[in-house]
């Protein structure tokens, strides 16, 4: 009984370090952040975060692939179904993404400068050619559609679904767009994100 109370402590302590760490990363980044910031967020002191994570790197290591997993993750499903069309896989990606991001405004903009400063280790350790080159997508898109490079159609879609999420925090500061608003028109991009894939793919050079 007493093992699994101490088990059961833990976990919860290592839970707690954990959100703690996403909170601090996601609004510091890596090289902001220290160790005695998440310590505190979490309300342990400095020498049980080091008992439990060794270092800021494994940390961060850890939040990072899961915050990797959680923007990409769920794509890769979507991207190799294989009973939907090009059509589907879009309406359903775009779905999810706009949804998601709802959810996690934050998360683009910290991926992608993350990426910026160590893409190495990241894509190492999370490998976007399954995305890029290898999904049942990309395939039926060449086949489908062999006038437009496959990478040409998905930079245009990631960048009609996650751009405005990047720009967000300077439209909101700005006041030029208020949250609700912008909710709003994510909502609408939805229904309008596949249509506008429609009209690309229909290009004909």
């Amino acid at each position: 009984m007493a093992k699994k109370i101490q088990k059961d402590k833990d976990l919860s302590t290592e839970a707690r370090i954990r959100e703690a760490a996403r909170k601090v990363f996601l609004k510091k980044g890596y090289s902001g952040a220290r160790t005695r910031d998440i310590a505190e967020e979490a309300g342990i002191n400095l020498a049980l975060l080091n008992y439990y994570f060794r270092s800021k790197e494994k940390l961060f290591e850890q939040v990072m692939l899961e915050k990797m997993q959680k923007l990409f993750g769920q794509v890769l499903i979507i991207l190799n179904q294989p009973d939907n069309s090009v059509e589907e896989k879009i309406e359903n990606f775009t779905a999810y993404y706009i949804e998601m991001l709802l959810e996690n405004p934050d998360l683009p903009l910290f991926v992608l400068s993350e990426i910026h400063k160590s893409a190495e280790n990241i894509t190492h350790e999370f490998q976007p050619q399954k995305i890029l080159l290898e999904s049942v997508f990309v395939k039926q898109l060449a086949k489908s559609y062999p006038h437009i490079h496959p990478l040409q159609f998905l930079f245009s879609l990631l960048g009609m679904t996650i751009f405005p999420f990047i720009a967000r925090p300077l439209l909101n500061s700005s006041g030029t767009l208020p949250q609700d608003i912008f909710q709003m028109m994510m909502k609408q991009r939805e229904v309008l994100i596949p249509k506008w894939a429609d009209a690309i793919l229909k290009i004909k050079e």
